[in-house]
């Protein structure tokens, strides 16, 4: 029976994972996402079906309940629900966008401590050794390090590119024009927007290691005393897989272990169940709208003053809209279908589905640009006003801002991106770029990672600069050293011509008159 499913398997990899070779033999991979939203979990789980088609055995630790309906992906959610956005709104962080890395630097410590003492944890850590390979989340899952001491690994960076990362591969990126973790600014970027980057570059990758969450999780050595310093180990890893691309995000110079798959997550649309097509197609020329906040910023947590503020403004749309909502709301119009889970892909990816209103997470932005569907941004936290930058830079939508916000603009910016036209063509014009690849990211995704187990860690992919101190990498002992030559020349090249000077044109020394 398993022989014959891992040959049903393989021959679904002829039509999803047509352009790469035959399978060597099935590998064993190992996926770590200790922390991480939802969000993050669906890229992992985007990465781990396409190997599961594969052939590959894949086991995930998270801490969601399993998704994947491959068999080759076997899940294991550890319990640990500290950090899980269920338990915050995140509306109470947009004033400050580093409260959220002060929550996690607080909660860091105890969830280490109570990560070590899960039994399904521990009976991974033990049988790490059995695996080929294994694949960590990126951002903040340093706790999860002593699985990969001397163990061939890569990450997967859900977040996107990441400059403090990059830097960590070698790869400085130039914050005259590649933007910070949190803030984009307009391009080209003027002088003071060049500082304020040049000061995420610097700051943010400080703050991190050296202030607040990488000292706060030091006790991982009471628990592994033999473990090296941590920024040791993460310069270890063969690979990463980054979630963007260039045609949707700025073009940058990338490493060859640094492999862009963004958009793994993204596919044609499927039919849309019956109810749900009737509803949208029922809309005639007038089209419908699609409002999410996504997985993170549920619309409960909504402020009361803004949700009113939507409700109202429907009211006043032609269009029919389709509201993805925790729970139902009383004077709602009859042109409003709310339902707590909805296949935004299928969705969106429906002709007559003609505006995406969005919190601007990241996957929802490359879902948006994939099907080429205009976008009304309100971003909410973290990374979401740096997308809504980016929509508005690509022009196939506008950003918005909380606090500005009314009925009236809602109304207006809606009717605005509906109807000016520039908007649906320029989404189109990104929606062809972005499809067209001489590959798709699943099957760059599945090269790749292959290609570092086949390599035993793939060393000839790194760049010798993760090696360099900042002194060797920026050259400066060679320009102090240099400064010193010159002004050493200079001195003694001065001397000489003072010298030259004096026998050439000795100074006469006139008598005094008596």
């Amino acid at each position: 029976m398993k022989v014959a499913l891992t040959l049903f398997l393989v021959a679904l990899v002829g039509v999803a994972l047509g352009k790469l070779a035959p399978l060597e033999r099935p590998y064993k991979i190992l996926m770590l996402l200790p922390l991480g939203s939802m969000s993050h979990k669906n890229f992992f789980t985007s990465v781990a079906d396409a190997l599961g088609e594969r052939g590959h055995k894949v086991v995930m630790l998270s801490s969601h309940p399993a998704s994947s309906k491959n068999p080759n992906v076997a899940e294991v959610d550890h319990g640990l629900k500290d950090l899980h956005d269920d338990n915050y709104n995140m509306f109470e962080f947009r004033d400050d966008p580093t409260a959220r890395l002060l929550l996690l630097s607080d909660i860091y410590p105890a969830v280490v401590k109570k990560l070590y003492r899960i039994p399904e944890v521990i009976e991974l850590y033990k049988k790490r050794k059995t695996f080929d390979l294994v694949i960590v989340d990126l951002m903040m899952n340093e706790m999860i390090y002593p699985f990969v001491h001397e163990r061939t690994y890569m990450t997967i960076a859900a977040f996107g590119m990441d400059a403090c990362h990059s830097a960590v591969l070698g790869n400085v990126q130039n914050p005259a024009y590649v933007s910070g973790m949190l803030e984009e600014y307009p391009s080209p970027l003027g002088l003071k927007h060049r500082f304020l980057n040049l000061m995420q570059h610097i700051l943010m990758p400080f703050y991190l290691r050296h202030w607040s969450l990488v000292p706060k999780i030091q006790q991982i050595s009471d628990i592994f005393p033999d473990l090296p310093p941590l920024l040791d180990i993460e310069r270890n890893q063969s690979l990463t897989l980054i979630n963007s691309h260039f045609s949707m995000d700025v073009a940058v110079p990338l490493l060859p272990s640094q492999v862009a798959v963004g958009a793994i997550h993204c596919r044609p649309a499927n039919p849309l169940p019956k109810e749900l097509e009737a509803w949208i197609s029922g809309a005639g020329p007038e089209g419908v709208v699609y409002f999410s906040l996504g997985t993170v910023a549920r619309g409960t947590s909504m402020p009361t003053m803004y949700r009113d503020m939507f409700v109202d403004a429907f009211k006043r749309l032609k269009q029919r809209v389709i509201w993805k909502y925790d729970e139902e709301l009383e004077g709602v119009s009859d042109n409003v279908l709310m339902q707590k889970w909805l296949p935004q892909q299928d969705i969106l990816g429906h002709p007559n589905v003609r505006l995406f209103i969005s919190h601007g997470g990241l996957l929802s932005t490359q879902e948006s640009l994939y099907h080429g569907t205009p976008v009304v941004a309100l971003p909410v936290f973290v990374d979401q006003p740096k997308n809504a930058m980016a929509i508005q830079k690509h022009g196939v939508g506008i950003a918005l801002v909380w606090e500005e916000l009314s009925v009236d603009l809602i109304v207006n910016s809606i009717q605005e991106v509906m109807n000016n036209p520039k908007y649906k063509r320029n989404a189109e014009e990104v929606m062809r770029v972005v499809r067209d690849q001489p590959e798709t990211p699943r099957e760059r995704a599945v090269f790749w990672t292959e290609y570092v187990v086949r390599h035993q860690g793939a060393p000839r992919l790194r760049s010798p600069a993760a090696k360099l101190s900042w002194v060797e990498f920026l050259l400066l002992d060679v320009l102090l050293v240099l400064h010193v030559v010159v002004y050493a020349a200079f001195y003694v090249l001065s001397r000489v011509v003072r010298a030259v000077k004096g026998r050439l044109f000795p100074r006469r020394v006139k008598k005094k008159k008596d």
